[in-house]
């Protein structure tokens, strides 16, 4: 079986969609369906997850001057579900710190 979650998305944007609307960001495996997100998360959080919405975020292009010259070059895709969360659950990253 295929690692599903690769790992929680912590951005500003996402802890005030947590804290208003029970949504929590995670970046997932490529090939993975909103089924298996959804299995992934129940089973590691223990909670129940309501909707799953993904999106593929395309890698952007980079250039930087070096001393050898002009490098260019992409950055990594990736994958990216929002979960939203049944009332009353939650999910807290900070746990293990």
């Amino acid at each position: 079986m295929k690692n599903v979650l690769i790992k929680p998305l912590i951005t500003e944007k996402l802890t005030a969609d947590a804290e208003k609307y029970n949504r929590y960001g995670f970046i997932v495996d490529q090939g993975s369906n909103k089924i298996e997100i959804k299995k992934a998360v129940e089973s590691s959080y223990g909670v129940k997850v309501t909707a799953v919405r993904t999106i593929n975020v395309d890698g952007k292009k980079r250039s930087r001057y070096t001393k050898a010259g002009m490098v260019t070059g992409r950055t990594n895709s990736y994958k990216k579900a929002i979960v939203q969360l049944a009332e009353g659950d939650m999910i807290d990253f900070y746990d293990n710190i």
